[in-house]
């Protein structure tokens, strides 16, 4: 029994002195092309933006950031002022769509003030992608398209869109394996001056009296097929 241990720690001591050697004949290749750290040959990144050298035919969605540059043609003086918008978007985010999609439509139709409040206390992990997202239009609003109070936003549009699937294997017992998916989203926002819409999803609520007579025109209005 002792003939067969020696050798195998022998082999233990032996492992990280061949994988140091291994890493070093590896890294001429690896530099050759001047990248270096994180932009690397090799898809290492924590960030959730995948590797250029890996992802060189897909560029992400380009569209939407296209609608900033979109010129109106002059309003006329009766006219209501045209609210200035801004739309920005993350690509590529290290997260399932379907998990964004619920902190998406949380904060919509809110105001950037209230919305990054809340998603303080979001425990989801693509909450913080986010915040980031809306704290870089706002941000962007100021700045690039002349928003003069940051605070008088809110979020018109915030819709997730499905990125990269990277597909592995898993390994199981007894010999078995099974396909695990690595997931990316984008993730869009539109930012809009002014004040949020006091019912963004559907129209003033009917009182109950304005619902019995919805009912009643409806009950009156009934025609029986076939009769006199």
């Amino acid at each position: 029994m002792n003939k067969l241990i020696r050798p195998m720690q022998l082999l233990a001591l032996q492992r990280p002195l061949l994988a140091n050697t291994q890493l070093k004949a590896l890294a001429p290749a690896l530099t050759q092309s001047g990248d270096t750290g994180d932009k690397c040959g090799l898809h290492t990144s924590a960030n959730g933006a995948l590797c250029a050298k890996w992802n060189k035919h897909n560029y992400g969605p380009k569209k939407w950031l296209e609608y900033n540059k979109t010129v109106h043609p002059p309003q006329e003086k009766d006219e209501e002022p045209r609210n200035a918008y801004i739309c920005h978007m993350r690509s590529n985010i290290k997260y399932s769509p379907d998990k964004m999609w619920y902190i998406a439509a949380f904060v919509r139709g809110m105001s950037v003030d209230e919305a990054l409040k809340q998603l303080d206390f979001v425990l989801k992990k693509g909450a913080t992608d986010v915040k980031e997202t809306i704290l870089e239009a706002q941000q962007m609003a100021q700045e690039r398209h002349n928003v003069e109070y940051k605070s008088n936003l809110w979020i018109a549009e915030s819709f997730v869109g499905k990125g990269r699937v990277f597909k592995g294997m898993r390994r199981h017992a007894r010999g078995r394996f099974g396909r695990v998916e690595y997931k990316h989203c984008h993730y869009f926002v539109r930012l809009e001056e002014g004040t949020p819409p006091e019912h963004y999803y559907q129209p003033e609520p009917q009182t109950p009296q304005q619902q019995y007579e919805h009912w009643l025109e409806q009950m009156r209005s009934r025609k029986i097929i076939n009769s006199l």
